[in-house]
């Protein structure tokens, strides 16, 4: 295999691709990034990788969620704080059913990008670029609008900087504090059941919190904050590429383990590139090519990634993948994103899961229930029925459990916001009351009745799934 650089990806053939009319502008721009400062640091990476080996192992569960596609509109204090309350309620709810730490990846920072199917589009009659994004183009349905613009580069860096920023600042400051999680609020949620079972779990954790106090044991500030990751899907690879560094690798511990430092070996190098703009990048379904450019790029960062695994990938091929991002099968390494769609994923899964497990890599396994359930009305409003998400996410741990695999998270389109986009859940929305707040730019949200909603039928279906065990034993 040819030598990897961060720009090695240029050789190879492209995918979703940007085609900028503005040469000068793109070079100025990626200049600029060059000499930024990386988003994330290489200690919260290792964290990451460190976490995310224990979820492959089975002894731990992650959860993945955000918006489809950032605005920078969105880099306000309340869609962060929503986003983040969200994820930290919902959290708190699978680590009650699954009984195992839950590792939290936000959509957030950098989830500028939409591939898309067509790099075109005709509006009011009108012949004009899809939008792609913010960090590339205008929502405006006017060709000025939609023609992709460098400067838009910059921009997503620094509102990826504030809203990473006040995401930091928010959590050390005691946002996800445990010993208050009913200041967490539930905002829209207003079904009583929904409230009552969440309530009921946090007066357990208020029970256990008041334990560790009086017994002498809660001093450590981990009971006081949690750690919240950043992830985006790694399309635009001239940006990811001004944001890869040559740094200096932790130490084998984390900072949090007072144990000393382990030496780097010949498996352990003094320096690894990393992509410094989030914790966590991913390969998309539709960029995902064996020989091309994202596998290139994505092949050489020392970042724990994800690839989309969708109903066109043949066990082989997902091996073969396997083999060239991961060479050394480092265990959590990379996060297999299952997005087959509820009638498809009996179809595919086990497959896949037997091909992973004959050639000895040990990744986390994702089910994204969204993707692959994505539906118009007849109107042509597009949308997802909770039902199909529920059940995709139902079967995907039945199919892992029964091959001898663990399912180790879900990965969702969500929003802390009262939006009206996907159908169904306790409140009942129809396809008729869409038209509320129906305010994505790209595809369905989740809502946040819905998606704790989810949260406490998933941990539902782990202690069912427990009560078996024990019942078999």
């Amino acid at each position: 295999m040819d030598p990897w650089t961060p720009s090695s990806w240029t050789s190879k053939p492209i995918k979703q691709d940007v085609i900028y009319n503005d040469d000068k502008g793109v070079q100025a721009s990626l200049a600029k990034l060059q000499n930024l400062p990386p988003l994330v640091t290489t200690q919260e990476i290792t964290n990451l990788k460190k976490s995310l080996k224990n979820v492959a192992l089975g002894k731990a569960f992650v959860l993945q969620g955000g918006d489809c596609a950032e605005l920078f509109d969105y880099c306000n204090q309340d869609v962060i704080e929503a986003k983040v309350k969200l994820l930290l309620q919902m959290s708190l709810v699978l680590i009650w059913g699954a009984n195992k730490p839950v590792v939290r990846i936000a959509r957030i920072a950098g989830q500028f990008a939409k591939p898309r199917s067509s790099p075109m589009e005709v509006v009011d009659g009108v012949e004009m670029p899809s939008f792609r994004g913010d960090n590339i183009n205008g929502f405006d349905a006017t060709p000025e609008s939609r023609n992709p613009d460098p400067s838009r580069l910059v921009s997503a860096y620094f509102h990826s900087a504030a809203t990473l920023n006040y995401l930091r600042a928010s959590l050390s400051s005691g946002l996800a504090d445990l010993h208050s999680p009913l200041d967490w609020g539930l905002g829209h949620v207003i079904t009583p059941s929904i409230k009552e079972n969440y309530e009921r779990i946090v007066s357990r954790v208020k029970d256990a919190l008041r334990f560790m106090q009086t017994v002498g044991i809660d001093t450590d500030r981990g009971v006081e904050t949690v750690e919240i990751f950043t992830s985006h899907e790694g399309l635009l690879l001239e940006y990811e590429q001004t944001l890869t560094r040559l740094l200096k690798n932790p130490s084998s511990e984390s900072t949090h383990n007072a144990q000393a430092p382990v030496a780097a070996t010949a498996t352990t190098p003094l320096q690894s590139y990393y992509a410094t703009s989030a914790h966590f990048l991913w390969i998309g379904d539709r960029t995902r090519q064996l020989d091309g450019a994202h596998i290139e790029f994505f092949r050489g960062i020392a970042n724990p990634i994800g690839i989309k695994i969708g109903p066109s990938m043949t066990p082989d091929e997902l091996v073969r993948i396997l083999d060239v991002v991961n060479p050394t099968r480092e265990i959590g390494k990379v996060t297999l994103i299952s997005r087959y769609g509820a009638s498809k994923i009996a179809q595919y899964l086990p497959a896949h899961i037997a091909a992973v497990q004959a050639s000895g890599h040990l990744p986390v396994w994702q089910c994204d229930p969204m993707h692959g359930n994505t539906q118009s009305t007849p109107s042509g409003i597009k949308t997802r029925h909770f039902t199909d998400i529920l059940s995709e996410l139902r079967q995907a741990l039945e199919i892992h459990r029964a091959a001898g695999s663990f399912l180790g998270g879900m990965h969702l389109e969500l929003t802390g916001e009262a939006v009206t986009e996907c159908v169904g859940g306790a409140a009942g929305l129809t396809e008729e009351g869409l038209g509320e707040r129906y305010t994505t730019f790209c595809d369905p949200r989740l809502n946040e009745k819905q998606a704790l909603e989810l949260a406490f039928l998933v941990a539902g279906f782990y202690r069912d799934m427990d009560e078996e065990g024990m019942n078999s034993i």
